[in-house]
Formats: structure tokens, sequence, C-alpha cells
């Protein structure tokens, strides 16, 4: 085995970032399904390593001690560039989607408990194989799993949501090209949207210039610093207590009341210029640390029953964000590019989606709407919307005989 320490890690997920943007740029599949630049270098070098493990048992292991801190970043930014004016503007569009996000929760853990029930599994594994790995993701994945293993004794559950999980991250990341493709076709317009003269919102066009000094930069810094501190801060104070959420909500919430107290007090105004430059550099190196170190063996653990039940949530989820996300959301560009979005957030992470709208709109155009609605849906909604389902989940009489 090989360990890259912090410094050789941030190396490697920089190489990777290049590697796909190569490889997008070199390979008319990748570019035609706009599948993201992160996504396809760090599964790339994760399917590299898989090879090199299996014919030579050779293991490299990456320092992750930077990932955190960098998605915690992404978020900070998210909350930062978030206008609570604009935010009320799209109101509607906003409750429409964080109802179709509602539904594919419910609609998952049906899936998982009714397809556990059939291949006769614990109706947790169903669960597992639901809203709390594949909407959840790693995080959600872990806090619930060690709960499975306390109160219910399913050993095995913190091994199987990290698998699951992981399968998620990687199928969230390549399905939403194909779909937002295949929906931008038989929208109103197939073509996508042409260039505005608007300056692109944080995340929306991050090969954009964007021209910004050396003291906006620091000031930008310094805001995300406050957010992280305060942030974790909260996470202390409500730590066990009814409103204990993962650490980038209230990290998010601090960036959100910190950027719109500044601005309406006339204090200072966040410059989401700046705010783009390191959010975007801080979401495309946590997406290269965390793909590039999967380690694809481990998913082998995956029992072929488990991997069934994996399989067709996927195909769930594609089919739900073509009949139900595009309908819904207004069956124009913008809702198929949303429908990219919800491919992520439905199987990865917020992240996840933010990549996979962005290769979308660098390659048809801008779409301010889902910019908008997906970061603070993913980022906040969805993990309150998604503790309550699985908590009400809990409640059906297969789990209350088991506690």
């Amino acid at each position: 085995m090989s360990q890259f320490d912090s410094y050789g890690t941030l190396v490697a997920a920089t190489l990777v970032l290049l590697l796909g943007r190569q490889c997008v740029k070199s390979i008319p599949f990748l570019q035609k399904y706009a599948i993201p630049e992160p996504i396809a270098g760090g599964l790339l070098v994760a399917l590299m390593l898989l090879l090199i493990h299996q014919t030579t048992g050779w293991e490299a292991s990456f320092d992750t001690s930077l990932r955190d801190p960098l998605m915690l970043t992404f978020f900070a930014s998210i909350g930062l560039n978030a206008n609570l004016a604009s935010l009320r503007a799209g109101g509607r569009v906003l409750i429409k989607f964080i109802v179709v996000v509602i539904g594919l929760l419910l609609l998952q853990n049906l899936v998982g408990i009714g397809m556990a029930k059939m291949l006769g599994l614990e109706p947790l594994m169903g669960l597992l194989v639901g809203t709390i790995t594949l909407s959840g993701g790693h995080g959600t994945g872990a806090a619930w799993s060690s709960v499975f293993v306390e109160n219910y004794g399913l050993s095995n559950a913190t091994e199987i949501a990290m698998a699951c999980a992981t399968f998620g991250l990687v199928l969230g990341g390549l399905i939403a090209g194909p779909v937002a493709l295949y929906l931008i076709k038989h929208s109103a317009t197939p073509e996508g949207r042409p260039e505005d003269a608007l300056q692109p919102t944080t995340f929306e066009k991050p090969q954009s210039g964007r021209m910004i000094t050396a003291l906006v930069l620091v000031e930008t810094i310094a805001m995300i610093a406050i957010c992280l501190m305060a942030g974790r801060y909260i996470m202390g104070l409500l730590a066990g207590s009814l409103f204990e959420l993962p650490i980038f909500v209230y990290v998010l919430f601090v960036g959100v009341i910190l950027s719109n107290l500044l601005t309406y007090t006339g204090f200072y105004q966040v410059f989401d210029r700046a705010v783009s430059v390191v959010g975007n550099v801080s979401l495309s190196l946590f997406l290269a640390m965390a793909l590039m170190s999967l380690k694809l063996w481990e998913l082998a653990s995956l029992a072929l029953p488990m991997l069934a039940i994996l399989l067709v949530q996927t195909l769930v989820m594609a089919l739900y964000a073509i009949f139900v996300t595009y309908r819904v959301m207004g069956k124009n560009y913008d809702a198929a590019v949303l429908a990219a979005g919800h491919c992520g957030l439905g199987l990865g992470a917020t992240p996840t989606a933010i990549a996979n709208m962005q290769a979308i709109t660098e390659r048809f155009g801008p779409s301010h709407v889902a910019f908008l609605i997906v970061p603070m849906v993913g980022a906040f909604f969805l993990d309150i919307a998604n503790a309550v389902v699985i908590k009400l989940s809990l409640l059906l009489p297969m789990f209350t005989q088991l506690s």
C-alpha cells in the first residue's frame, strides 16, 4: 500500500481534474452526454486503481483530511451567494421543486423496502438502499447506519451504507447527462438557451473569466472562514437535540444570514465573482478527491440482491426525472437542467447535482433558475425533508416490531 499525505492528495486531485478535462474534450461520448469533468477524471482514476489492485494487490490510500473543509467551503459559498430577495422571486418554482423532491424521497423508500421484502432481505436493508444513502449520501448514511447498529442490531449496516452511497455518487454523475440531453431534444428549445448579457451566477459558468482583486479574495476567504467556524459552533450547541443536522447545513445557513445581513446594513457588499472562484475550485477538488479515493473493489461486498435494488433505484431516478421532475417544472430548458440536478440530488449529493448542471449549461447555455433553486433545496430543504421521511418510515409496523 502507498500512503499519500495531504500534499500528495492535493496534487493528485488537481491532476485528476486536468485528466477529466482532457477526457471530456477528447472523447466524443463524454462530451455528447455532458459528463462532468471531475466525474470523468475521478472515475477513470478509480477504475485504473481497481485494475492495479486486482492484478497486483497494490492499493493507494489518500489523506482525505482536506475533503470535508473543501465541501464546507463549497456550501459556505452557496450561502454567501444566496440573495433572499431572489429566492422570494422564485418562490413558486422553489415550492414546486421541493414537492418534487419529497415525492422522490417517498418513492425511493417505497422501492427500497418493497424490493427488500421481495428478495427476502431485512426491511432495514431496503431503507438503507433508499433515501438514507441515495438522497442522503455518505454523511446521512454514516449517521443512520450507527443507529441501525445500536438500536436494531444490524451489524454490517455501516459497510452497506458506505457502499450504497458510493454507488449512488458515481451513478448520479453518469445518468444526468443522458437524461438532460434527451429532455432538451424534446423541449421547446432543443438547441438550449442562447447566451445572454447577464453575468453568470456563482456556479453557472465555472469556466468564465471573473476579474477579482487580492483584497476581495482575502475578504471572501475571511467570510467563508467565519461560516465554517460559526457552523461548527452551532452544530456543537444543537448536538443531540431535535434540530441536529449535518454541519454543512449550519455552514450554509450562516452564509445566508451573514451575506444578507451585510447587504441589508450596507456595511459590505459580497462580491459574487470572488465567491464563484472559491466555490468552484472547492467543488471541483472535493469531487475529484471523493471519486479518486473510491475503493471500487469494496463494492464487491454488496450482495447481488442489494446490487439489484441499487440498479432499480437508478432506473427509477432516471424515469422520475424524465416523467415527473421535467414535466412538473415546466417541460422547458430550465426544467431539463433541473432534472439533471435532481439526478445528482437523488443518487449522489448536492456537489454532484451542481457539477451535473454545470456540464449542461456549459454546452447548452445558462439556466439561472436551476442554479438558484437546486443548491438551496439540496443543501437545506432536502436534509430536513429526508430526516422527516426516514423517521416516518421507521414508524411502519415492520420496523417498530424490530426495535
